[in-house]
């Protein structure tokens, strides 16, 4: 097993905040209560934050070659680097006789490589194990004969291109399969009270040959030669495709997850297997830029009209925005002054703009409840609050394409310089136009035509350029023409040719994402969880110094760690892929309280990471009430500002028929029903069905054994001679009929 201290383990801090001894004051000072004394901790750990600068994070499939490699050792690894030179140095002093590795020409170290092949076939684990990590220590970049880093990276690739040419990974997937089905190690592992690093020894090993293969191969290069461009491809598609009758390589990895969580196998190094399945899901499914390129190739084939814009060079361009001065979640609002008494502090428009602003007070209140009419104070408050916002908004809210005023110049409506343009392109679903039509028809015809969407006889004429203009943004998306395509076939089976997200959903994943955002996401992200003096490939390089905090913290001068932040984003990402139209879960999110906590997300100052919370934040302010939206304009403002724009979309007033809450869970019901019969027709093969499907692949066909009677083998010859050999084959009558 890793290391819990290892990089990428990622300990987070904990959710609560010391609020100093108990006692709640020291000598000489009067008592304050302990509520009011966390209050003003977590007010002062609240306004700290707003002084952190803008995140330089540019997201990408991958972080740099060298961090990629360093991310699949843990620091209990280090001593192992040895070991494998060792046992390398020990087997090709018998083979190879006053030369080094680097010496020797292309040949030699070919025939090295089956030599060690097959010694690898031995019986003894022991000896197995010694060849392995001497195959690992050409893969890792044969580290005692170089001099710097850079050469430990470039041998490594050079390395591991020959092992490939060699036949290696096959020779090793061998071994995976050995190591997966050893029932020893599996009811050794489960006696133990606790696993040891010692436990997966040899799981680690082959699945560290097997990631600096797959990561370095996969990595292209504009020098690379022919024979490593055509070896790429074909390793690939190796990858891509199950090969011997045997199943994907991914799925193999998948299947080592499930055994793991399931508990059957505690001994598997998960963190190796998991990283090792993202690189090779990468490997065959492409990156981002490979991912748009698909979609733009659907979209054609399909018929749809292009796609607008690429969302993730869209986000590249955006500036964070900056967060409130501070933020009162949860639980918070308790502590704080009634809004009674706000309202009757009188002062300047900018002291209330501070106050609107910045007390996001969280509504505890009954989410669906009918509210109560304002009074008349409460609407002059409002009001005042409202005109302030409009004409003061802060300038650290505005696009930070538009130059602000000067600092000396007074703010005021006149000054105050919006942006130009948003910068999406606004997108209208189909239901969004029918929905529009139905009410407009319903309020000047008084009856409906149900899907019609061009038929605007009777309506009035601005009603017929509100749907030319809904018309002209209408986007069709590949998912919602391959479900129109599922429905057909429902319907139709014979005149007519897969969610992870469910499973996800039932497996509590939404609850899971917002308990890790749970914490403040600021220290996680900006945490220091590595080691740069302790890093592959730096620690096999240079002797290491002396362990002080000086040297633990020598050549380190990120302001965050990439990791941890590559994976919040991913984490938002996959919540809005989870809840994304779906209205069933978009009330998991409200009934889970999800807006404090996403909130606290806003205080880190990188886009991308602010746009998809923002995101979250928009499908469910409809139901988070007047009260908490008039109490969060500034989170409204930057959702305006940041996120697409729906037309006809009333997220921010709460309109939309949508925004039901009842019968959420018929939805959830209904998409399981549907997403079982897709998986059941496409997948399942009934017996004796009159719809089960017909193979009709040659290959597969002429591939299956059939049961044959035991006097068969000694007649077949005389069966071909009289039925096949001795028939005429009119070919031109056979052309003829076909």
């Amino acid at each position: 097993m890793e290391d819990p201290a290892a990089p990428g383990a990622g300990n987070p801090p904990a959710n609560g905040y010391s609020n100093g001894n108990g006692n709640g004051g020291g000598k000489g000072k009067p008592a304050v209560p302990k509520g009011r004394e966390t209050f003003r901790s977590q007010r002062r750990e609240s306004e700290g934050s707003v002084d952190c600068p803008t995140l330089e994070f540019e997201y990408g499939d991958t972080d740099g070659h060298a961090a990629e490699l360093s991310e699949l050792y843990s620091y209990t690894e280090n001593p192992e680097f040895t070991t494998n030179r060792r046992c390398f140095e020990e087997d090709f002093k018998t083979q190879v006789q006053g030369k080094e590795w680097l010496e020797l020409e292309e040949d030699a170290q070919k025939a090295y490589v089956m030599g060690l092949l097959d010694r690898l076939e031995v019986v003894s684990r022991e000896r197995r194990l010694k060849v392995a990590r001497a195959v690992l220590y050409l893969a890792q970049g044969t580290f005692g004969e170089c001099d710097s880093e850079v050469d430990v990276l470039h041998w490594s690739r050079y390395n591991c291109f020959l092992l490939y040419q060699m036949g290696t990974f096959s020779a090793f997937l061998e071994l995976l399969h050995m190591e997966i089905d050893n029932s020893q190690a599996c009811s050794s592992a489960l006696r133990k009270p606790a696993i040891s690093i010692a436990d997966s020894t040899e799981l680690r090993v082959l699945l560290s040959v097997m990631y600096l293969m797959v990561e370095n191969i996969r990595l292209e290069r504009e020098t690379d030669s022919y024979g490593w461009r055509r070896a790429r491809e074909t390793f690939r598609t190796e990858l891509s495709f199950s090969m011997h009758n045997e199943e994907p390589f991914a799925l193999l990895l998948f299947s080592m997850v499930t055994k793991f969580c399931s508990g059957l196998a505690p001994h598997f190094p998960i963190k190796k297997v998991l990283l090792l399945l993202w690189k090779v899901v990468m490997f065959t499914l492409g990156g981002f830029e490979q991912l748009q390129a698909l979609k733009v190739q659907k979209r054609e084939e399909l018929g749809l009209p292009p796609l607008a814009e690429d969302s993730i060079q869209v986000v590249k361009s955006m500036r964070a925005a900056s967060p409130p001065s501070y933020t009162l979640d949860l639980g918070e609002s308790q502590l704080a002054p009634p809004p009674s008494k706000l309202r009757g502090r009188r002062g300047s428009r900018r002291q209330l703009l501070t106050k609107q602003d910045s007390l996001d007070i969280y509504n505890e209140r009954d989410l669906f409840k009918t509210e109560e009419p304002a009074t008349e104070e409460e609407e002059e408050s409002a009001g005042d609050g409202e005109r302030t916002l409009d004409g003061e908004l802060d300038l650290l809210e505005q696009d930070p394409l538009v130059p602000p005023p000067p600092s000396q110049a007074p703010l005021s409506a006149e000054r105050v310089a919006f942006p130009k343009g948003l910068p999406w392109t606004p997108k209208v679903r189909q239901k969004d136009i029918e929905h529009f039509l139905e009410m407009s028809r319903n309020k000047f015809i008084g009856f409906t035509l149900e899907q019609d969407t061009d038929t605007l006889v009777g309506l009035p004429r601005p009603i017929h350029e509100s749907v030319k203009t809904l018309k002209q943004h209408k986007y069709i998306s590949i998912a919602d023409v391959q479900i129109k395509n599922e429905e057909e076939l429902e319907k139709c089976p014979m005149s007519l040719f897969e969610y992870v997200s469910q499973h996800l959903v039932f497996a509590n994943c939404i609850p899971l994402i917002l308990k890790f955002f749970n914490q403040n996401i600021l220290s996680y992200i900006t945490a220091k969880n590595s080691i740069s003096v302790l890093d592959y490939p730096c620690c096999i390089i240079q002797d290491l110094p002396e362990l002080t905090t000086e040297s633990l913290e020598a050549g380190d001068n990120n302001q965050f760690c990439w990791r941890n932040l590559f994976s919040c984003i991913n984490l938002l990402r996959l919540l809005n892929k989870l809840t994304k139209w779906k209205h069933s879960r978009t009330m998991m999110l409200v009934v889970f309280k999800s807006a404090p906590i996403l909130k606290r997300a806003l205080k880190v100052k990188q886009a991308m990471l602010q746009l998809y919370v923002l995101k979250l934040l928009k499908i469910q302010t409809k139901y988070l009430g007047r009260q908490w939206r008039k109490s969060n304009m500034k989170t409204m403002s930057a959702i305006y500002q940041k996120v697409r724009h729906r037309m006809n979309d009333d997220w921010a007033y709460g309109n939309d028929i949508d925004a039901r809450p009842w019968d959420f869970q018929a939805e959830e019901c209904t998409l399981r029903a549907n997403i079982e019969a897709f998986n059941s027709r496409r997948y399942d093969r009934p017996q004796d069905s009159e719809f089960s499907p017909v193979d009709n692949c040659l290959q597969s066909v002429l591939g299956q054994r059939l049961d044959l009677p035991e006097d068969f083998h000694y007649s077949y010859e005389l069966w071909l001679e009289r039925e096949v050999f001795s028939q005429p084959i009119c070919w031109e009558e056979l052309l003829q009929n076909h």
